[in-house]
């Protein structure tokens, strides 16, 4: 019994351009010129798009660039806010520190009255040097931690201020953003929703293809047609003639052999 041959999926590589797959341009469920078609009229879709997503400017970046001022922002309070707190309970410990100094040393001076042993008395005067000397850190520490709360909680005054600020600025560039957006969401919605279809319509190196020359070119026409009659729409290179009747034949995919885009017949737009 004969085996049944089925067809070898052809390898996509994604470094591919019209160039590399203008010999297999036709393996396709797809006509030549009904591919070329598709594409002239995703090349549109894609187009208008971009002029859609041009009208929001720099809005988007600049919301985003806020967002995270904003983040950062938040999170130099929250370090602040932490080291205060860590600071607060050292100044805690070192005030039951210095209490429990005072304390000790009372009971010390207490007993150097009743001694008559020089060498013990020494021994006492010695810690009580040390309790004064500890006395004197933990008064340091706390002077010095008060002073830095101090600066710590101005720092975070200020921080705050820029908040509320950078926070009113991101409001508003939101809201100028969802007005834009709402005056073209429907328009849209209709141009991916067609866009989305054409590019169903297309095998899969030659919408990665497509994609690619978008992606690396400035202006993102992958899909040209003629410019005053003999130069190609995307680098404005004259077409030699023998091109020129290929590309109105509509039978051939012709490439530009400058920058690499489709060149496409004016009738497609008819």
């Amino acid at each position: 019994m004969a085996t049944k041959k089925t067809k070898k999926e052809t390898h996509v590589d994604q470094s591919e351009t019209f160039v590399s797959i203008q010999k297999n341009f036709a393996d396709s469920n797809l006509g030549v010129e009904e591919k070329l078609r598709v594409l002239y009229k995703l090349q549109l879709a894609d187009s208008a798009i971009d002029r859609i997503l041009n009208r929001r400017g720099e809005l988007p970046s600049e919301v985003e660039a806020i967002e995270n001022e904003i983040e950062a922002i938040k999170a130099k309070i929250a370090k602040y806010n932490e080291e205060m707190e860590a600071l607060t309970l050292s100044i805690t410990d070192n005030k039951e520190k210095f209490a429990s100094s005072e304390e000790v040393m009372a009971k010390y001076r207490a007993q150097l009255d009743k001694i008559s042993n020089s060498r013990e008395y020494d021994s006492i005067e010695k810690e009580i040097e040390n309790l004064d000397l500890e006395k004197q850190i933990a008064e340091k520490f706390i002077g010095e931690a008060k002073m830095k709360i101090a600066e710590d909680k101005a720092e975070v005054e200020s921080l705050n201020e820029r908040l509320v600020v950078r926070e009113e600025d991101l409001r508003l560039k939101k809201e100028e953003l969802e007005n834009i957006a709402k005056t073209t969401a429907s328009e849209e919605a209709s141009l991916k929703e067609n866009r989305n279809a054409l590019a169903a319509q297309l095998d899969e190196r030659t919408l990665n293809a497509y994609e690619r020359i978008r992606a690396s070119v400035r202006n993102h026409l992958a899909v040209v047609s003629i410019f005053e009659e003999n130069a190609c729409g995307g680098c404005f290179n004259t077409i030699i003639p023998q091109r020129l009747i290929d590309i109105a034949s509509m039978k051939k995919l012709v490439i530009c052999e400058h920058c690499g885009r489709i060149i496409v017949s004016p009738e497609m737009g008819k």
